[in-house]
């Protein structure tokens, strides 16, 4: 994604290049830029960068959900193979003995909201016509509520990890059971 990014715009317009004198190359170099765009039609209508971002904060959201359902069901019954700290649990409302996996479960959540928007973004994008279109604005939403969402998530999910207590007796005595060399 950031070297998708890593393009610099200057001298484009919404149609042509600009009237006055620029020197992209000048600027590339002052801005640590590694390219500069190839026309100003492509310059101002790509919007790979903020794809390429989405995509790659969709992945790890994905990865984040999938590592989140494991401690949710290494928490529960039948399995209570590990214990998720206080500050990343509550209590159930009808069961005060139980430790509900908050956290884990909002990360799953979150997900969901991340594949959303690359998915909306995608769809805005597929019928434009080359140069700016307005619809374009709807790009920085996506990268603003996808960054407000990925990066909580991580924070979150990494406080658990450093928290959680494993029962590695159960662990094994669950390995044990036959189930994990079924294919032998």
């Amino acid at each position: 994604a950031f070297d998708r990014a890593d393009v610099l715009p200057l001298g484009a317009g919404a149609l042509a290049g600009v009237p006055y004198p620029v020197d992209p190359a000048q600027v590339a170099k002052s801005l640590n830029f590694s390219k500069i765009a190839a026309n100003s039609m492509d310059a101002v209508s790509d919007r790979d960068f903020v794809l390429d971002f989405l995509y790659a904060a969709t992945m790890a959201a994905i990865h984040l959900s999938r590592m989140a359902e494991d401690i949710c069901i290494m928490n529960s019954q039948p399995f209570s193979a590990l214990t998720i700290s206080d500050s990343y649990s509550t209590g159930s409302s009808i069961m005060p003995q139980k430790k509900n996996p908050d956290v884990a479960e909002l990360a799953r959540g979150k997900s969901g909201r991340i594949i959303g928007r690359l998915t909306g973004l995608l769809a805005t994008m597929k019928g434009l016509p080359l140069t700016y279109d307005l619809d374009m604005q709807e790009d920085k939403e996506a990268v603003f509520d996808v960054e407000d969402s990925l990066l909580p998530t991580v924070i979150a999910l990494d406080g658990i990890f450093a928290t959680l207590e494993i029962d590695e007796k159960r662990m094994l005595g669950l390995a044990s059971m036959g189930n994990s060399s079924a294919t032998d």
